[in-house]
Formats: structure tokens, sequence, C-alpha cells
């Protein structure tokens, strides 16, 4: 399964151009989805070449440091092979700018983040149960139940 996770906001406190802080939970849900064989790709708006500096390869790097690596960034690598549309497919988005993600404010945070306590255990039970099914478009509405909407 396709997972696109965004980064300031998300993984980090939002800090761009700098790195923020990571937000909690972000690292350890990430590595068990990994080990879920999901296929995560960062999704973020950090390029590089541009005034603020290498602030994509920083970030990459940065999640390198804690064994996150990650199957594409900013593409889907298996994309190419039926589609050449500049979006990136994924199964699954998590990005703190999404309608119906879960949110927190960590004290010492710039701005509200992922709430990892919820999104975290979601995806995975996702995850668990969608081994060799497609999964349909229910990913948004299951979040919204445990969010109480």
């Amino acid at each position: 399964m396709y997972i696109c996770v965004d980064f300031d906001g998300t993984i980090v406190d939002h800090c761009y151009p700098d790195i923020g802080r990571p937000v909690p939970g972000a690292i350890e849900w990430m590595k068990k989805w990994m080990r879920h064989d999901a296929k995560l790709i960062l999704y973020t708006m950090r390029a590089d070449g541009n005034s603020a500096g290498k602030v994509l390869t920083e970030a990459v790097d940065y999640l390198r440091e804690y064994h996150l690596h990650f199957f594409g960034v900013n593409h889907n690598p298996d994309q190419a092979e039926w589609s050449n549309s500049p979006k990136v497919y994924a199964n699954i988005y998590v990005d703190d700018s999404a309608l119906g993600c879960p949110l927190i404010q960590p004290k010492g945070f710039r701005r509200p983040c992922v709430d990892w306590s919820k999104v975290g255990p979601e995806v995975e039970g996702i995850l668990k149960g969608s081994r060799g099914k497609r999964v349909s478009g229910a990913v948004g509405s299951r979040l919204g139940k445990i969010i109480g909407k």
C-alpha cells in the first residue's frame, strides 16, 4: 500500500526552512507501517534549488538519520508504468493540512500538527486489514469516525 506523508506539520514541527522537532509518534508509527510493507512516499512542498537552499535534501537526510528510507520523494516510482500524471498516487495521504486530519498542539510547537496517536493506529488497522486487498476511498470517513465526526 502506498502512503504519502507530508513533512512540515506532519513529521516535524513547522519551522521552514529549518527542520523542527519531531511530531510526537511520527517516526515510530512510520516505522511500524513499513513493517507492514507500506511504501511510504515523502510528499512535501520542500524543494531544492530555491533561495532557502537544499531544504528537500535536508529533509530526506533527516529522515535517513532515523532509518526511514522512503519509497519515493514527491513521486511514486511505480506510477510511471500506468500514468504520466504529475499528481502522486497513493492509497492514503497523511497531511496536517488535510480536511479531517486529527491535530494536536504540542507544547512549544509553532502550529498544530498531526495527532499520530489517532492517525497511527487507524492506518495500521487499514494496513493489517488490506493484505492483498484494494483499499477503497473509505479512509477519510474512517478517520472522521475516530475524531468524533
